[in-house]
């Protein structure tokens, strides 16, 4: 069956029903279900809609397809055309994907440098009205519109061609030159269902979609850390949906994520009608002066996470006197510190603030701000206030000309770069992320004799840590006992996922300080885990291990699978892998050609081959590009797929095989209309099918970022496994081609395999254990082949203990799996009690209406002190 893509009206926002499915996979119906049983004609729309589900690779639970019969047969359709159009935008089959060769793989031809050739002599030597320079035949050649390229009709087929075969620019559609293609063979009737298949369930009608949202956006606001692009753009949505400026009792007293706080404070802003009810709410959630610049950035259309300086916009007067309010009641030290943080975009908001216009009013406020300008101080009245205001405050000096105030910054690099572990560790203990951040440094230079005093502040810091910063600091302490790896990754803040890779000359650490530190540090994670509610029994599966606790999610994709960046997942089954990029250009960017491309790999990281434009065919067809497209006007863009088949790869020798995407002419993914990029498992020979076959689809993710170059996933292809790195690889230039980066992809790839490998970054099979031993009595774990051990905790056993033995050889009397109401599943694929707490990578069956279906973010935000 060919299924036929539904396009939905777009906008720079998704619908409240949209962001609902996507992220409980609930469906939502209007209240005009029928009384009276359902007819011949609703039962057969229901069994149309369901087969177009699973053309997609959805299908719908028993009460789902009951209420869609129940509707009414325009209800019904309207329904059903949205929820496909939704889904079609999810897997990115709302746009056209005619590669340049329309008959790929087959028609893509053996040589690319043949073709090229061809190419170029008929650019450089044919001419108008005269022979085929290539064939000699008479009167085929015509120029294309709009490249006017002359084209001869024998040489080049039209009906195989879907753009000039000489610039590989998309031509006028009505261009005599492309002739309607030949249909391709018919997919076979049986296609696999992919590993991501998800059930949809009945979510409920209008009052149940408004609470709904009101749970998910609870659960965003809960997050302890930055929220990744996908869920703040749903924030925005649900915010609108389900948040409310004039009675905020939805609002929490606290937000614990900066950045979320950020955008949630500007959103009440929106109205200054509302003022009178919201600004006394934002001034209450002000707790640094960074919130505050955080704030302005975002009323500024700016980034809450201040990688990137924003032109501060006006600030209303009444604003402007709350959050100079709000920054006299801080402590003048921490914001003194704040504000050196971030100096030149502190002194352009002053400005909009009118600081010293309210120095009366908020002495507190102007001290800070005048020590940051460096105000000279005279005999005038702003000077008098100024210095009667340091003479109030502890610490401040203002006996010169100008305010100082003492940074904590200072105090901790002086004492640090003097090798003074005690005169760091005062100012660190004041901020205890601070020093489990630098745990590492800290134990290094106390040496293996004088740790303990380390060591006494890490147990007094930990539970007062960031969750996040707990993992992140367990991860690295615990794997520098282990043989160093081939360098050091960085991932450091910024607008893109980009990683730095330098060589690590720390010393190692002691290595009973090391364990004492892990053991630290795992203890408190299982105590703040025993505080969540317990259950009898817990299931969790081992293939768990192989994804990563999500980190820096601020720079992580869109996707269609929320996979965190470094996890490694078994390949799904299926005869050949193809990857996919759609791109469109947009007035910004103008022309613009991307590139996928396949740079493979031996066992040792040498580079033996690219699949590329350069190459479109790699050994016996083990590897087959469509074609370059360079160009990807509106309404359709353009597309590319990469054919790979495994078991050709590994005899040609091929152990990692890198996928890239590449901007050509360096124009940055985010000035692009649309751009995105993905995989599928193709279960038939490659001739047969759509080219783009939604069902077959297992991951698409968004090119949104300011980077040139995309580096999504590795293919790891002996041992069958996908690591999905979601990295963008630093380029400069123009004229981007895989095998002019080969080495730099070989490198960034091999390092972050080691990184990953390691256990430098906590598992998300290791955190959903430490939840299970210190919630439930009896923890199952499901193994890779199918079978299942299960481990009852002891009367007199604590939790570390039990966490220890989980996975031990020796297991306890088994339990049932239909008692778990803790889950912590790679697949939704067992039935769960109503009201059990679940996570799943791919939610299969869990229903969220009766389950409390949790993300990955949310197990470690639920880790909150």
């Amino acid at each position: 069956m060919t299924t036929t893509a539904t396009t939905i009206t777009a906008s720079s926002q998704r619908s409240l029903d949209a962001v609902l499915l996507q992220r409980r996979g609930s469906v939502y119906l209007p209240d005009s279900a029928s009384s009276t049983a359902p007819d011949v004609l609703a039962l057969a729309g229901v069994t149309l809609l369901e087969s177009d589900l699973i053309d997609r690779g959805y299908l719908i639970s028993a009460p789902l397809r009951e209420a869609l019969a129940a509707l009414p047969s325009p209800a019904l359709a309207t329904s059903g055309a949205a929820l496909l159009a939704h889904l079609d935008a999810d897997l990115g089959a709302d746009r056209d994907h005619t590669p340049l060769f329309r008959r790929f793989p087959q028609s893509v031809p053996a040589d690319t440098l043949a073709f090229w050739t061809d190419r170029v002599l008929a650019v450089l030597l044919q001419a108008p009205e005269q022979p085929c320079v290539l064939c000699g035949t008479r009167g085929s050649v015509h120029p294309v519109s709009p490249c006017a390229h002359l084209v001869c009709r024998a040489c080049f087929d039209g009906a195989d061609f879907s753009a000039c075969p000489i610039c590989h620019r998309r031509i006028d559609p009505a261009d005599p030159f492309l002739r309607p293609a030949s249909a391709r063979p018919a997919a076979s009737t049986w296609r696999a269902l992919p590993t991501r298949l998800r059930v949809l369930s009945l979510g409920g009608g209008p009052t149940a979609r408004q609470s709904h949202a009101a749970d998910e956006l609870t659960t965003l606001l809960d997050r302890t850390g930055a929220l990744s692009p996908q869920d703040a753009d749903d924030l925005a949505v649900l915010l609108d949906g389900a948040g409310d400026r004039e009675t905020l009792d939805w609002l929490p007293a606290q937000i614990p994520g900066r950045e979320t706080k950020a955008r949630v404070l500007a959103w009440l802003l929106d109205y200054r009608a509302c003022y009178p009810t919201t600004l006394p709410a934002v001034t209450e959630r002000i707790t640094t002066a960074t919130d505050v610049l955080r704030l302005l950035a975002v009323r500024s259309g700016g980034d809450p996470g201040l990688t990137s300086a924003v032109r501060i916009t006006t600030v209303p007067r009444p604003l402007r006197r709350a959050l100079l309010q709000a920054l006299d009641g801080l402590d003048p030290q921490f914001v003194a510190e704040d504000l050196h943080r971030y100096p030149l975009r502190w002194k352009a908001a002053a400005e909009r603030l009118h600081v010293f216009e309210y120095a009366d009013r908020f002495p507190r406020a102007a001290l800070v701000f005048a020590a940051l300008r460096s105000t000279q101080l005279g005999d005038d009245d702003l000077s008098t206030g100024l210095r009667a205001t340091a003479r109030a405050t502890d610490g401040v000096d203002a006996g010169g000309d100008t305010i100082r105030v003492p940074l904590w910054a200072s105090q901790v690099e002086t004492a640090l770069a003097a090798a003074d572990v005690p005169g760091a560790l005062a100012p660190l203990s004041r901020r205890p992320g601070e020093l489990v951040r630098r745990l590492d440094h800290l134990l290094r230079l106390s040496g293996p004799n004088g740790t303990e005093p380390v060591l006494a502040a890490l147990r007094a810091a930990a539970p007062r840590v960031a969750p996040a910063v707990l993992l992140s600091a367990l991860g690295a302490v615990r794997s520098r006992t282990q043989p160093p790896l081939p360098g050091r990754v960085f991932f450091p803040k910024g607008e893109t996922a980009r990683a730095y890779i330098t060589q690590d000359e720390r010393a190692p650490l002691d290595p009973g300080a090391a364990e004492e530190a892990t053991r630290i540090l795992t203890d408190e994670v299982l105590r703040r885990a025993g505080a969540l509610p317990t259950a009898d029994v817990a299931v969790l599966d081992a293939e768990l291990d192989g994804i990563i606790a999500p980190f820096a999610e601020r720079t992580a994709s869109r996707a269609l699978v929320t996979l965190p960046r470094g996890s490694e997942l078994p390949l799904p089954d299926g005869r050949t892998l193809r990857l996919f990029l759609h791109w469109m250009e947009s007035a910004e960017s103008g022309r613009t050609d991307l590139d996928l491309s396949v740079a493979l790999f031996n066992e040792r990281w040498e580079h033996i081959g690219t699949c590329a434009y350069t190459n479109l065919r790699f050994g016996n067809d083990a590897a087959v590009h469509s074609g370059d497209l360079t160009s990807a006007p509106p309404p359709h863009g353009a597309s590319e797929f990469v054919d790979l088949d495994l078991d050709k790869l590994a005899a040609l020798g091929v152990r990692y095989a890198v996928a890239v995407v590449y901007s050509f002419n360096n124009i940055p993914f985010v000035q692009l209309d649309d751009a995105f990029a993905g995989l599928m498992a193709r279960d038939e020979p490659g001739t047969t099918g759509a080219v783009f076959d939604a069902r077959q689809v297992e991951q698409r993710y968004d090119l949104t970022s300011a980077s040139r170059a995309s580096v999504p996933l590795l293919l790891d292809i002996p041992g069958r496994t996908m690591r999905w790195l979601d990295v963008a690889q630093g380029v400069t230039g123009t004229h981007h081609a895989v095998h002019r980066h080969a080495d730099d992809l070989a490198v960034l790839a091999e390092h972050l395999t080691a990184l990953f490998a390691s256990g430098a970054r906590v598992s998300l099979g290791e955190l959903a254990l430490w939840h299970a031993a210190a919630r439930a009595r009896s923890v199952i774990v499901r193994h890779h082949d199918g079978s299942a051990s299960t481990y009852q905790r002891q009367p007199q056993e604590d939790a570390t203990a039990f966490a220890a033995r989980i996975g031990a050889p020796h297991t306890d009397d088994p339990a049932d799996l239909r008692d778990a109401s803790l889950a912590y599943l790679l697949r939704g694929d067992i039935p769960l009690p109503a009201g059990a707490e679940a996570y799943a990578l791919h939610a299969g069956g869990l229903d969220a209406g009766t389950l409390r279906l949790r993300s990955a973010s949310d197990l470690v935000a639920s880790l909150a002190s």
